[in-house]
């Protein structure tokens, strides 16, 4: 729906009844039907608790990669700002 920016506004003496506003919009429930609610759940099931142990490797800190002390997200160097942050280096999607 269209809204006119440069229409006037309502001043606050121009106050509507709850019946009124009641009358002008749909009814919500008619768009209802009756439908059994145990026809929704049958095409999800529930998986089964997987037991496997998973293996990561997790690598230590390169020497080209530093981590960012505003989203604490490990990056390349390159990546780094040339402004230092409160409380060390930044990246440059953080110094903005």
């Amino acid at each position: 729906m269209a809204t006119d920016y440069d229409a006037p506004r309502k001043n606050d003496d121009d106050v509507e009844s709850i019946e009124a506003i009641k009358e002008r919009t749909p009814d919500k429930l008619t768009g209802l039907s009756d439908t059994d609610e145990s026809e929704h759940g049958e095409g999800f099931a529930i998986p089964d608790v997987v037991s496997e142990d998973l293996d990561v490797v997790v690598l230590p800190p390169q020497d080209d990669e530093f981590t960012c002390s505003e989203c604490f997200i490990v990056k390349h160097h390159s990546l780094l700002s040339a402004k230092k942050g409160k409380f060390g280096k930044v990246c440059i999607e953080c110094e903005s």
